[in-house]
């Protein structure tokens, strides 16, 4: 996917990575390069392109990726859909793993999600076409700062949305 806006905290930045698709396409790019899990051996024993990113579905299992970890400058996870939030938890697991690079989350996520990602462990998110023009980026700023409720435990101050119901359930009972 290539992103037609890619927002960090502090707003919009240029994608400095081209994504490549098959091995061929490796020589034809020198500067950093986001390549899929079919690819990533070729561009490691090739290791032409100075920066080099994985491009891993939000199903991927850790063990998938743990042998690239630090081999890699980025890790860009991509969502199917905004409802899907299994990229949220393998940003978490990743980082537990050891993972120091940037962490992108990659697809057509919502601004109200942009705090809950960098919570969870990404660095920047990088929305198609279509989300960057529903959403531009100054409503990724707003949402940013307007969203204080969590559904992720384990980070953030306070119970999580999902804590408070099963504590309100509790208590109605």
């Amino acid at each position: 996917m290539s992103a037609a806006l890619l927002l960090r905290p502090e707003g919009p930045v240029a994608d400095e990575y081209a994504r490549v698709a098959d091995v061929a396409e490796l020589s034809l790019n020198g500067g950093p390069v986001i390549v899929t899990l079919e690819t990533i051996d070729q561009a490691l024993s090739d290791r032409r392109n100075e920066r080099l990113g994985l491009e891993i579905g939000n199903n991927t299992p850790l063990s998938a990726v743990e042998a690239y970890l630090g081999q890699i400058d980025l890790i860009s996870v991509v969502f199917p859909s905004f409802s899907d939030g299994r990229g949220l938890s393998l940003a978490k697991r990743l980082r537990r793993a050891g993972f120091a690079g940037t962490l992108r989350a990659s697809g057509p996520l919502i601004s109200d999600q942009f705090a809950e990602a960098l919570a969870c462990g990404f660095d920047e998110v990088a929305l198609p076409e279509a989300s960057a023009a529903r959403q531009p980026a100054e409503q990724w700023g707003a949402a940013l700062h307007a969203v204080r409720e969590h559904y992720q435990t384990g980070y953030g101050e306070g119970e999580s949305i999902l804590q408070k119901r099963l504590a309100a359930r509790g208590s109605a009972a």
